[in-house]
Order: structure tokens, then sequence, then C-alpha cells
């Protein structure tokens, strides 16, 4: 780990993370539209980050004058966000921490009636308390906070770096 953070740019690296997030996004639709996973609210909230992080890693390919350490700065910023959701949705589907009421099943039964009751027939109804899938008895939301925090360290990793090459 270290020869890639002695190794990559500022640059580099938010072009990395953004990538990194962009295929967690896209494993997150092939587990929706593929295998029939639906997110939960949760689960979607969780994809926001990605999609934040994934616009960074666009921007940074563009010949910018701003310099590409804010970016990282920001970067790190939205990982950080992105574990902390994903922690908040294992504690929930833990029965750790409570959940949005939106998780419960709860559905908006104002309208028509005949529109509720479509609305009630066509959406699927996943809980955020409730883990549909999980690899070595870990969650999707627990394998988003790990890497996440693992993209977030490796973004300190290089701001420190780059204060380390300044002071030293």
């Amino acid at each position: 780990m270290t020869d890639l953070v002695a190794r990559l740019s500022p640059k580099q690296a938010v072009i990395l993370l953004g990538l990194a997030s962009g295929g967690l996004l896209a494993m997150a639709y092939v587990f929706q539209y593929g295998f029939g996973f639906w997110p939960c609210t949760m689960c979607y909230w969780q994809r926001w980050p990605h999609w934040l992080m994934l616009g960074l890693g666009i921007l940074a390919f563009l010949p910018l004058q701003a310099p590409h350490k804010i970016l990282l700065m920001l970067a790190a910023a939205v990982l950080l966000a992105s574990a902390g959701l994903a922690l908040w949705h294992s504690g929930v589907e833990h029965g750790l921490l409570p959940g949005p009421t939106a998780c419960s099943g709860g559905l908006a039964l104002d309208g028509d009636p005949a529109a509720v009751l479509d609305r009630l027939l066509a959406t699927p109804a996943p809980r955020c308390d409730e883990v549909t899938w999980s690899f070595v008895g870990m969650s999707m939301a627990n394998w988003n906070g790990i890497i996440s925090v693992a993209m977030a360290g490796l973004a300190v990793m290089l701001l420190l770096k780059g204060q380390r090459n300044r002071t030293g």
C-alpha cells in the first residue's frame, strides 16, 4: 500500500477513487437488476456518495486550474460520509441503531385508492433492518463500509504524504 501511496499523484488518486466508486455502483445495479436484490431506502442513500465520488473522478480528468488536492480532500470527506451511512445501515441491520421509518415497509397511502393499490403491487418492499444478501457473513452495507473506509484511508494517506513532503 505504501508503494501505491508513494507513486500516486492527487489527480491519479481522485481518478482511481472515482473508478472504484463507479465499480461499486455498477455492482449495486447488477445486484438490483441482474439478481433482483432490490435496495432499501438506506441502500439508495449509500449510493449518493459514490455518485459524488464518480463526479470528482470525472472532474479530475478535466483541465482545471484548481489544485487536485482540493478534489482529494473532497474525496476523503465524501468517502467518510459513505462509510458513516454504511455504518448506520449496518447498525440498523443488526438491531443496534434505529432506522428511518421508510425502511419499516411503510408506504404513502394517500391519493386515489387505485393508484395506492398499483403502488403497493408494483413496489418491492425491502426493509433496512433485514440483510438480503451476505458474503462471508457480511452484508452489502458492511462491505460498502469497509471499502469506503479503505478508500477514504487512501485519500487521507495521500493528503498526509503531501503535507510531509512540504514540511520535510
